[in-house]
């Protein structure tokens, strides 16, 4: 069993040797192809995020904060959450600004995260251009606010954090798609190569007669060159 093992590792081996051009060429055009692509082709994108803590109302702060008080903020976060995104609060972003997109294309930008086990919810933006998501994320949270006030009739959301320029983007990650690129090239190189090995059913070598015809060869016949006189 060792033997017969042993000679399947020296057959993969000799395969790969064999077909060693073609996986590096493929391994290399897949690399080649996705860092073109990441680095020139698609476009970067940047987030940003700012912080609203939701509360008490002021009125109600005499009062004292209970365990009651605190779920109910909690819920609440949720509930603003679908404010920030609503239509109303998305078109005054957009009127403020002066962004040519409909209230759908800006929505898309925006996601609102509550954090887990807590009051405060998180507002983050991803766009191109890191300036435009910085006013994209504090103009939402302003006119948010606004809008919590007026239909809820009550003013508990303070903001905690403003947001911030992005210096990197967030996407694409150009090196991790690199190696991804260069691992799946290795794969397919690798596949085709045993693919091609698989359908070759030609004999060659005295080990490829022995391994089809399960018979042991006992001589060979050399080839000499012809010699002209």
């Amino acid at each position: 069993m060792e033997v017969e093992e042993t000679i399947d590792i020296r057959e993969i081996l000799g395969l790969i040797r064999k077909r060693i051009g073609m996986i590096a060429l493929i391994t290399l055009l897949a690399t080649g192809i996705s860092a073109a692509v990441s680095f020139f082709a698609l476009t970067p994108v940047y987030e940003t995020s700012t912080t609203l803590m939701v509360n008490k109302a002021k009125d109600d702060v005499d009062r004292g904060i209970d365990y009651q008080d605190v779920m109910l903020s909690q819920k609440l976060v949720n509930t603003y959450g679908e404010i920030a995104k609503s239509k109303v609060v998305m078109g005054k972003v957009i009127k403020k600004l002066n962004l040519d997109i409909s209230t759908t294309q800006i929505a898309n930008k925006i996601s609102i995260t509550p954090v887990k086990d807590t009051e405060i919810m998180r507002i983050t933006v991803s766009d191109s251009s890191p300036a435009l998501a910085v006013k994209i994320a504090d103009t939402t949270a302003q006119v948010f606010m606004e809008e919590v006030s007026r239909i809820m009739n009550v003013d508990n959301v303070q903001m905690i954090d403003r947001a911030e320029t992005p210096a990197d983007p967030v996407k694409p990650r150009k090196l991790m798609n690199v190696a991804i690129a260069a691992v799946l090239g290795l794969m397919m190189g690798l596949g085709l190569a045993f693919l091609i090995e698989f359908l070759d059913n030609t004999i060659k070598t005295p080990e490829d007669v022995e391994r089809h015809m399960e018979m042991q060869v006992i001589g060979m016949i050399p080839v000499f060159e012809q010699i002209e006189k």
